[in-house]
């Protein structure tokens, strides 16, 4: 250590301002007048505590403490103080900011302070709420005793840099009784008067809840970018594990592509057929380039010891096809092999190559497996070129229409050309039962019976196709939410298909329809260590996370789905509306402002219409609103009457009731004429994921129309029970969130909803 440094322990604490970067965008002049007012009133507080001022950085404060317990009452007194100042301030003229402390070895040097007491205050600092104060367990052990607060556990956090997942707690304020924010409650004449419009409105929330139940199911894949690594991975790869990379298509003729991506896809199917080999599935692998340099990162990211590369040549009826068997660790190749083949003479390639990388991984087959492994799917070469062009239509990202579309045409073909070619039935079955879900195809009764008649054509011609029985469980469960069936075929599946992530996936999905949230939990970590880069998955369980207002866990999911995604509008939109439920306006303000999405984007455009009515400040997404809806688009259906709902409520927000009640009417019209057209399509689930929407709605029915105690009675229902709401990203109702939403404000007033948004949710 050198002369002019100094090591020692002390408490370090880190305040931020919440809210200002956003603040500064709209209103620079209040941002600096407020920000000055904060530097004063917490300077005036550090010397009473013995802090001593390291550094300001920007909007925030570094602060030094010769014990944690001079930090704890520094930081309650600073909370006390800015809690009683935003008592008589107007919600656009409020203080708060984030605190957190932890106590370490620091290092004083040129006037700065170092070391880990510094960068874990640092990280602790951001995960507490506004107005809050967030310690780690060293701080908790030292004060615990010695201040007159309790302390609540947060879940053990993974901070940013930080090697072991740490113990935080929250100090929970006295004054935190009181709600976030202050409103002009409306008398109860006012409500009554009212109360016709509130009806209006929830039946339109009624009406969204009934047909936009699958919109929360709605399988679109998202396409992926280059990946990037994760700190994350796992430690423990297995020695007899691979994965298998997209092919390099030589043909001359690029439209052969589609022929690289079949083979490859039909390789790695076979090796997902040994159930002594772990196989990464390849939504996961196919992100990345054929032949790329830096084999060991990829390997180590996706979790396998091995990696199999090659390239197809396809020419008229003739084929080449190269392949050699990586060991990742040491780059060394284990099997390489070259095969020229005539189409007709093509499948006997698929069941060498995977013999090959089993033998060369010390692999056990069974009989069974070296029998499957060895099946040839069709003898009609035209059938099989059919097929594979339907194959590179599902394996494309997203369940477009043009793309289930195109997977229909060929595999209608396929099957057309030999009647007896079993995988293709099944492929063809999942292909309309996806686009009967998603409505990617025509979601008719004709359309699921062709896909009903298509899975029992699979299982007729080979009852043992594990393919087969995905399919027919696929059918069950997208068609006809037919759970206990589609399970009891999910099940057959695994015996012969132990690769599979989309058998553990689908399960994880049907689980959590059944409200089994610690089954659906162990479902969903099974499909991701087979598919570790599936954005949609690692999506889908956020949304569990969600559900179960599990916040931190879920942010996890969404970030690593941007590590492969980065910006992706989807995610960050979701991580604006975990924002919202946290109480976190600010935060979720800064995620949507560079968003400017459109009416075909309802998602999004909803999330920011929604954040505008929690700020009250609907003017901009009011204008936003009418400006998409003067020509709506037919082909967004149900979509536009959701908009002319949040429209209106916008508009009520705003004090416009008449244009509410006329918004509320036409949404209410749209909506109608949708759900009776489609009824037969987009039934009205009760299970325990959606159907707490109900209760939700009949809270907000309730709240409106001078019902206080049946909306508290379904408040307090609510938060105890996770579930899938319709409002924004599907996050259900949160203690914040009951603060901030204006349709609980007739309820203000009273002692039990006050003791409602104290109290957490249970998560």
């Amino acid at each position: 250590m050198s002369a002019d440094e100094q090591r020692k322990l002390a408490a370090i604490m880190f305040t931020d301002m919440v809210g200002y970067s956003a603040l500064s965008q709209r209103d620079e002049k209040l941002a600096q007048e407020l920000l000055e007012e904060h530097r004063r009133l917490l300077r005036e507080i550090f010397p009473r505590f013995n802090g001593t001022e390291i550094k300001t950085i920007g909007d925030a404060f570094l602060v030094e403490f010769g014990s944690a317990l001079e930090a704890a009452q520094c930081a309650i007194e600073i909370q006390r103080t800015l809690a009683k100042r935003d008592a008589d301030a107007t919600a656009d003229r409020q203080i708060q900011v984030r605190i957190g402390i932890h106590i370490g070895d620091v290092v004083h040097r040129g006037g700065d302070v170092y070391g880990d007491g510094v960068n874990i205050a640092s990280r602790i600092e951001p995960l507490a709420d506004p107005g809050g104060i967030c310690v780690s367990m060293d701080v908790e052990r030292q004060i615990r005793n010695a201040v007159q607060t309790r302390f609540e556990k947060l879940a053990p956090t993974e901070l940013k840099n930080i090697s072991v997942a740490m113990d935080l707690f929250r100090i929970v304020l006295p004054w935190e009784k009181q709600p976030a924010f202050t409103t002009r409650s409306r008398t109860t004449a006012e409500a009554r008067s009212n109360k016709g419009m509130w009806i209006a409105a929830a039946l339109i929330l009624f009406l969204i809840i009934g047909i936009g139940w699958w919109w929360w199911t709605t399988l679109t894949h998202k396409k992926p970018a280059s990946p990037v690594p994760e700190s994350n991975q796992p430690q423990n790869i297995p020695e007899k594990s691979i994965a298998v990379l997209p092919f390099e298509n030589l043909s001359s003729d690029k439209e052969n592509a589609y022929f690289a991506d079949g083979m490859q896809d039909e390789i790695l199917t076979r090796l997902s057929k040994i159930a002594d080999l772990k196989v990464i599935s390849r939504r996961s692998t196919q992100q990345y380039q054929s032949k790329p340099g830096n084999l060991r990162e990829i390997a180590k990211q996706l979790g396998v010891a091995h990696i199999l590369e090659g390239s197809v040549q396809k020419s008229a009826d003739s084929v080449r096809v190269n392949l050699q068997l990586i060991k990742a660790a040491n780059d060394s190749h284990l099997w390489a092999d070259t095969f020229d083949r005539k189409l007709t003479d093509l499948f006997s390639v698929e069941s060498e190559v995977a013999k090959a990388v089993a033998e060369q991984l010390r692999a056990k087959l069974s009989g069974q497996e070296e029998q499957v492994i060895a099946a040839k799917p069709t003898d009609n070469p035209e059938a099989y070129d059919a097929y594979l062009r339907g194959l590179a239509y599902i394996l494309k990202t997203g369940t477009t229409p043009a793309n289930a579309l195109g997977a229909q045409k060929y595999l209608r073909e396929a099957v057309r050309l030999d009647p007896k070619f079993a995988v293709a039935w099944a492929q063809l079955s999942y292909v309309e039962a996806l686009g009967y879900l998603t409505t990617a195809l025509q979601p008719t009764l004709a359309l699921r019976e062709e896909a009903r008649q298509a899975a029992e054509n699979a299982l007729t011609l080979q009852p043992n196709l594990g393919e087969a029985l995905l399919a027919k469980g696929s059918y069950h469960y997208f068609c006809l939410k037919d759970y206990d069936s589609a399970v009891r075929y999910f099940e057959q599946a695994r015996q012969v298909l132990p690769n599979s992530s989309q058998i553990p996936e689908r399960l994880a999905y049907v689980t959590r329809r059944r409200g089994e949230w610690d089954k659906s939990e162990s479902y969903f970590n099974e499909a991701e260590r087979l598919d570790p880069h599936n954005v949609f998955l690692l999506t889908q369980h956020a949304f569990s996370y969600i559900n179960l207002r599990r916040f931190p866990e879920a942010l996890r999911r969404l970030d690593q789905v941007l590590n492969i995604t980065p910006d992706d509008v989807d995610t960050l939109v979701t991580k604006a509306a975990i924002a919202q439920a946290e109480g976190d306006l600010a935060r979720a303000a800064t995620i949507l402002a560079p968003l400017h999405p459109n009416a075909d984007a309802a998602s999004e455009l909803e999330t920011q219409v929604y954040q505008a009515i929690l700020e009250r400040r609907p003017a901009p997404m009011i204008a936003r609103l009418k400006e998409i809806l003067v020509k709506p688009d037919p082909a967004l259906g149900y979509i536009n009457g959701e908009l002319r709902f949040f429209l209106g409520w916008a508009q009520e927000v705003a004090g416009d009731h008449a244009a509410a009640r006329e918004s509320w009417q036409q949404a209410r019209s749209e909506l109608e004429r949708f759900l009776k057209e489609q009824q037969e399509n987009y039934p009205i689930e009760r299970g325990p994921l959606d159907g707490p929407g109900s209760i939700e709605f009949l809270a907000r029915v309730a709240a409106g129309t001078g019902e206080p105690d049946r909306a508290i009675a379904a408040l307090q229902k609510l938060l105890s029970i996770p579930y899938a709401s319709q409002m924004a990203s599907n996050v259900p109702l949160t203690p914040a969130l009951l603060r901030l939403d204006p349709m609980f404000d007739p309820l203000r007033n009273d002692p039990r909803f006050q003791k409602l948004c104290e109290s957490p949710a249970t998560k």
